[in-house]
């Protein structure tokens, strides 16, 4: 059996963040169109731009994303590829 305790626990708390439907599909969005602003997040999720970004910044400070400034926008896309393949496996499951 294992005994490192922190790999696990840096699991759980990925999967933590991950564990919100809004937060779900934002990172499936990303998977499928690469990258995007909150503006067009905000129109597909049909949500107010303040909790798109509450959202965003929970994935960006768990370093599942990350944003990429152009003007007064930023653009956002996946930084981590283990989740990247772990949202993969869950959304073609269901």
């Amino acid at each position: 059996m294992d005994n490192n305790i922190n790999r696990y626990a840096e699991a759980a708390e990925m999967l933590k963040v991950l564990a919100h439907p809004v937060r779900l599909c934002i990172v499936n969005g990303l998977l499928e169109k690469g990258e995007c602003n909150v503006s067009y997040m905000q129109s597909c999720l049909k949500t107010p731009q303040s909790t798109v970004s509450q959202h965003l910044q929970k994935l960006k400070a768990a370093g599942i994303i990350e944003g990429r400034r152009e003007g007064l926008e930023i653009f956002y896309r996946i930084s981590n590829e283990k989740v990247a393949e772990l949202i993969r496996i869950l959304i073609q499951a269901s």
